[in-house]
C-alpha cells in the first residue's frame, strides 16, 4: 500500500513468534471541527478505503489498482452553538461505482436536526439504507461527538447542565465522569458514589 500506518502496540503483542501478517485492506477515518468566520462551526469527516490488490468489485465498472482509493468521500455538517444542523454538503472522489456520489444526496434531510441525544435514531430514521450511501451516514455518528468536542471551549465557560435534582448531566456519560470515579469525587463530591477516601 502506498502509506504505511503505524502498528499500535497490542497488535503487535498479538504477532509475536512466526506469525506474520499480510496487509488486505485500509480504511482511515478523519475527523475535524472548525470555528468558521460567520460564527457557525463545521465538522467534516473523511472516509477513505485502500485494498493492496488490484480488483473490481462485484457489478463493478471500472478496476481498481492496488493502494488506489477504493472509497474516499466525505461529509461536511455547518452546525450552532446548540449542535443544529444548518447545512450538509457531501463528496465523492472515490467509489466502485459510478452512481454512489448520488448517495449523498439524501443526507440535507438532516438539516434542521440537533446533534444530540438520539442523534443517531434520528439519523437511522431519516436515512434509508437503500436512499443513501451507508459509508457516509456511518461517519454522522462520531461527527456528533467531533461536533461536541469542537464546542468545549465555549461549554468550559458556561454553567453546568443539571438534571430536576441538581445533578450534572455530565456524570455518568462516560467512564471517566461515572459517579464512582475520583474525577467526580473531586468536582461534585456531594454526588460521588465511590468508596470513601
Amino acid at each position: 500500500m502506498a502509506e504505511q500506518q503505524p502498528e499500535l502496540a497490542w497488535i503487535k503483542l498479538m504477532t509475536t513468534g512466526t506469525i506474520t501478517r499480510e496487509a488486505l485492506h485500509d480504511r482511515n477515518i478523519q475527523m475535524r471541527g472548525f470555528l468558521r468566520s460567520d460564527g457557525l462551526f463545521e465538522v467534516e469527516g473523511r472516509v477513505t478505503d485502500r485494498k493492496s490488490y488490484a480488483f473490481r468489485a462485484l457489478l463493478g465498472d471500472h478496476d481498481i489498482p492496488a493502494g488506489a482509493p477504493l472509497h474516499d468521500m466525505g461529509v461536511s455538517l455547518v452546525f450552532d452553538a446548540d449542535l443544529k444542523v444548518h447545512a450538509i454538503e457531501t463528496f465523492t472522489d472515490a467509489a466502485p461505482y459510478s452512481i454512489c456520489g448520488a448517495g449523498g444526496e439524501a443526507l440535507h434531510a438532516l438539516t434542521g436536526l440537533r446533534m444530540t441525544s438520539g442523534w443517531s435514531a434520528k439519523v437511522r430514521e431519516r436515512l434509508a439504507a437503500h436512499r443513501s450511501c451507508v459509508h457516509l451516514v456511518q461517519l454522522l455518528g462520531p461527527m456528533a461527538t467531533v461536533a461536541f468536542q469542537t464546542l468545549s471551549v465555549q461549554r468550559k465557560q458556561a454553567v453546568v447542565d443539571r438534571d430536576a435534582n441538581g445533578r450534572p448531566l455530565k456524570i455518568d456519560s462516560c467512564y471517566a465522569y461515572g459517579a464512582e470515579q475520583s474525577l467526580v469525587r473531586e468536582k461534585w463530591p456531594e454526588h460521588y458514589e465511590g468508596p470513601s477516601a
